[in-house]
């Protein structure tokens, strides 16, 4: 499988752009200051009063494991279509971070899972997200990509597609997982992703 040009760092995908322009609960135009009582700058509704925040995203997902091979799916979606990654995706409203991880693991991988323990926690600054990767065993190899999906794939370690990662909390949350696995125990990690440099442009 021959992947994609990796021209951008895959976070630079993320999120959309989120300035915002009208209120939400009026419809008239915000303006941007910092509230009374504040010390940040927020989208203000000067016609209903309305302070709208913008926080971090939640993206939650599982590290599945048959024995000694590890469940990956290729994405069928941008960003980083035709990448390898762990199923994962948004939390949604309404639900815990392993039910929204286990969700996930069953919408993109199809697969049944026993959950696990939490085991990284991975701040995003430069995105706006957190990733939250579970530890989890599958019940059985009856898997089959969802819609989001190519393929699905067990990997022994020797056999993970490094170059064909989709996102770097997937590569960071994998060598953690390896690195773990040969000392004989999983602890629970907390890593902060520096900004990637911007890309070179072609040519240059």
């Amino acid at each position: 499988m021959t992947a994609p040009p990796r021209s951008l760092d895959a976070l630079t995908y993320f999120p959309a752009p989120r300035l915002q322009h009208f209120c939400s609960q009026c419809g008239n135009p915000v303006t941007y200051r910092v509230p009374v009582d504040d010390n940040r700058e927020r989208a203000l509704c000067d016609h209903c009063g309305a302070v709208h925040y913008q926080n971090p995203r939640l993206v939650v997902g599982t590290v599945p494991v048959w024995g000694e091979h590890v469940l990956l799916c290729r994405r069928a979606i941008e960003p980083r279509h035709g990448y390898w990654t762990l199923p994962a995706g948004f939390m949604e409203l309404g639900e815990t971070t392993p039910q929204g991880a286990e969700r996930e693991t069953q919408e993109e991988a199809g697969a049944r899972i026993e959950m696990g323990k939490l085991f990284t926690m991975i701040d995003v600054p430069s995105a706006e997200q957190v990733h939250v990767f579970y530890l989890a065993r599958l019940l059985d190899v009856d898997f089959a990509p969802g819609p989001e999906s190519l393929e699905v794939q067990l990997f022994l370690e020797a056999d993970i597609p490094w170059k064909e990662l989709a996102f770097r909390t997937v590569s960071t949350t994998l060598e953690l997982f390896f690195d773990d696995r040969r000392k004989g125990s999983f602890g629970m990690h907390t890593p902060t992703l520096a900004p990637m440099p911007a890309a070179i442009p072609a040519g240059s």
